[in-house]
């Protein structure tokens, strides 16, 4: 039992301490990806291990360092090779100590035993591409996220990489085609960063950018200045306009801000849930928001004494038509 329970958990700690640095997506992605880990690591080693009180104590000895779990799981593998989920946590522990190579072939054995599994042909895909000094996915990777592909079409982190594979290859065309269908199954946000790639690499296709899709833009405002203030002030040429979004009634935080040069008046905003200055509320959650253009000399957002606001506006989401607002009224 005791070698059980410090294998499971020296690897397992291991796996959750890479895991939780941050690489990709959502905190609930993220979550669920460690619990799996967990879960998957736990089941799999009793099966390696085989029945605790089966152990002989003196045949085996609980493992002092992480090192000496993976010397024990790599016996263990050797005795009984075909776990593709032992390999690939074998692997997930290599990469945790930094051993690139050591990695990548151990998420090749469990890529070979689990043909079907899009998961671990992405890890594998991923883990090649690491053990290369200039990080490229060479033709085996791109072979193993076709395979993820045609297992999982939905397959986001396997669509990714096989467009920055033929990014780096210089087929951008291809590249664009490969991310398009993420559009359809990321947030907003991600969806916003997402379209700028998909967009450059159009460009350097030689195509034209996407057309802008619908709700794209949830807000368009039109900002200008009161003829009459204008003529009689003088605005410093470094001062800046903040267009703000912000819950009516609530606090003062935008959920979506977005900043321009003076020297931009009048002009077009377009707010969206990239514009949002905290994860945790974007435009698309609410059903209404007030809107106010800020004229501020001092180049912050928090409104400082002097600065000159737009009426509020409130407006119903997502509008149908630009929204007015006029400084110095």
């Amino acid at each position: 039992m005791a070698i059980f329970l410090a294998i499971s958990s020296m690897l397992c700690l291991a796996v959750l301490g890479a895991l939780l640095r941050p690489l990709w997506g959502s905190a609930r992605s993220l979550a669920m990806g460690v619990a799996l880990v967990v879960l998957v690591s736990t089941v799999l080693l009793y099966r390696i291990v085989g029945t605790p009180q089966a152990l002989d104590a003196t045949a085996l000895r609980a493992p002092q360092s992480l090192d000496a779990a993976i010397v024990q799981l790599q016996a263990e593998l050797k005795r009984n090779p075909d776990q593709p989920e032992g390999w690939r946590l074998l692997a997930q522990a290599f990469a945790r100590e930094g051993k690139a190579t050591q990695a990548r072939d151990a998420y090749g054995n469990a890529a070979r035993l689990a043909p079907g599994n899009a998961d671990i042909l992405a890890e594998a895909a991923q883990a090649r591409a690491l053990a290369i000094d200039h990080r490229t996915f060479d033709a085996q990777a791109v072979a193993l996220l076709q395979r993820a592909l045609q297992a999982d079409a939905r397959h986001q982190r396997a669509r990714w990489f096989l467009g920055i594979a033929q990014r780096q290859a210089g087929n951008n065309a291809a590249a664009a085609t490969t991310w398009e269908p993420l559009l359809a199954q990321v947030d907003a946000a991600t969806a916003s960063s997402l379209r700028k790639e998909i967009d450059s690499a159009r460009v350097a296709a030689g195509q034209s950018a996407l057309p802008a899709s619908p709700g794209a833009g949830l807000l368009t405002v039109r900002v200008a200045l009161n003829p009459e203030f204008a003529a009689r002030v003088r605005l410093r040429s470094d001062a800046v306009v903040f267009v703000i979004a912000r819950q009516p009634g609530g606090p003062p935080m935008p959920v979506a801000v977005e900043r321009r040069s003076v020297t931009d008046l009048p002009f077009t905003a377009t707010l969206d849930d990239a514009d949002a200055p905290m994860p945790t509320l974007r435009l698309s959650q609410l059903r209404e928001v007030e809107l106010v253009a800020r004229l501020s000399s001092s180049g912050t957002a928090n409104r400082q004494e002097g600065d000159i606001e737009s009426k509020p506006m409130r407006v119903i989401l997502p509008a149908q038509a630009p929204v007015e607002l006029l400084i110095g009224e």
